[in-house]
């Protein structure tokens, strides 16, 4: 057994580990450490330390609220006390800002969601010989932690387990694992089933008293692996959901923001970034539109082109039939739009998923239009993203930050960045 060594943490690495020196200089990370403590750990080699003992603890160390803290895989912060959280979710996008090569303004705004707030979960199932477990996969492992609890999720949520628990050992349809993806809409829960079997009459019988049993207008089903197609296996009253004031049926398993709060306050960053003169008969292009989160009240202020690549997503946002909205199904990572498109535009909007941009980000520094506004999941895409905007010549104007991942690494943020010289006079905003 290696010697036990008593290292400082200097600051928590991306992923949220403490990060310490050896007495040789080397690093070393360690899970459940915080900044300025001082601890007893065992080398693991490739960089690791074991925790073994904290022997002068932070004063932001605090109990984790949830008794499934050590199984669950949903939550690995749950020791740090929340303001203290976001505090280093927000330098972790300045970092990301600097290292993309911008100044970054002091100035930062930051919001965080409270607990017991997500409205959406993917949750796998087992079927074991005590009955079906429903949860997450615990940490390093691919073994499915039951959720008899949850400090994230919203309560209707969670309260919704047990019930299913009962409905999907029953189903034929669940020979051995299956996923359930749960939205929290504003007409009620909204359940997308992925099962490795059929389902047969039997099963969907099953369904349809749970969803009488829970109030639940819609349950969907399709084969598990699979990317569609789905189908409706129960439908009892209407889907809906209320987006900036206007009312839309997504499609099952949607995109969503991961809560109400964190959606408002995403969509406010977008606004408040949005240029003042900006005139509602100038042009906007969004990119990774969804079903509207920002395509809606954008629409509000000026004219949106709106490009998605999941039909029914745009599907959803095409029912509003709102006038200054454009819609158009477009793949941007394989026919992103071109560079001397989105220069012809006042403002680019762009909320990518988690990988980042790609081709479409080299576009946009192609085109140099005024103002990019960057909705990112993802410090280190942002990172890498905003770097082509630096070589483009772009400031970065503000930043807020939205924690709506609570006790986890994953932060979002909002950026937007303005060409420092324009070739188009800026009356035209307001044309």
């Amino acid at each position: 057994m290696s010697d036990i060594l008593e290292v400082t943490i200097s600051h928590l690495a991306t992923q949220g580990d403490g990060a310490a020196r050896l007495p040789d200089g080397r690093p070393v990370f360690i899970a459940g450490t915080l900044p300025g403590e001082r601890v007893s750990i065992q080398l693991q080699g490739n960089g690791r330390g074991q925790l073994v003992d904290i022997l002068a603890p932070s004063a932001q160390r605090t109990t984790p609220p949830c008794p499934l803290f050590e199984q669950c895989g949903g939550c690995s912060l749950q020791y740090m006390e929340l303001p203290a959280l976001l505090a280093w979710k927000t330098g972790l996008v300045s970092h990301a800002l600097e290292k993309a090569g911008f100044d970054v303004p002091s100035d930062i705004t930051s919001f965080q969601v409270p607990p017991n707030s997500r409205r959406r979960a993917d949750l796998a199932v087992r079927r074991t010989e005590q009955g079906i477990i429903i949860g997450l996969h615990a940490k390093g492992s691919q073994d499915v932690t039951d959720m008899t609890s949850c400090a994230v999720l919203h309560p209707a949520i969670v309260s919704c387990l047990p019930a299913l628990r009962t409905t999907l050992r029953s189903l034929n349809a669940v020979h051995k694992t299956a996923d359930l993806h749960i939205n929290l809409l504003d007409s009620g829960l909204d359940i997308l089933l992925s099962t490795d079997s059929p389902l047969i009459a039997t099963d969907r019988q099953r369904l349809t008293a749970l969803a009488e049993e829970l109030d639940i207008p819609r349950i969907s089903w399709q084969r598990l692996k699979t990317t569609g197609p789905y189908e409706t296996a129960v439908q009892r009253t209407p889907v809906y959901q209320t987006i900036a004031g206007h009312q839309l049926t997504p499609p099952p398993g949607a995109f969503l923001q991961a809560t109400a709060q964190s959606e408002h306050a995403i969509q406010q960053a977008v606004l408040d970034a949005l240029p003042a003169r900006l005139g509602k008969r100038a042009t906007l292009i969004e990119l990774y539109a969804g079903c509207g989160t920002l395509s809606l009240p954008l629409g509000d202020r000026c004219q949106v082109q709106a490009y998605e690549g999941y039909e029914p997503a745009l599907a959803a946002l095409k029912s509003v039939g709102k006038s200054r909205i454009t819609p158009t199904c477009r793949d941007l990572n394989r026919q992103p739009i071109m560079g001397k498109d989105l220069g012809k535009a006042d403002v680019v909007v762009l909320d990518p998923p988690h990988a980042g941009a790609k081709l479409q980000m080299r576009q946009i520094a192609l085109g140099k239009p005024d103002y990019v506004i960057y909705v990112s999941c993802n410090p280190a895409a942002l990172s890498h993203d905003a770097s082509m905007l630096a070589t483009a010549g772009y400031r970065l104007e503000t930043v807020s930050v939205i924690d709506q991942f609570l006790w986890s690494a994953e932060t979002e943020a909002v950026c937007c960045f303005k060409r420092e010289s324009s070739r188009r006079s800026r009356n035209a905003l307001s044309h």
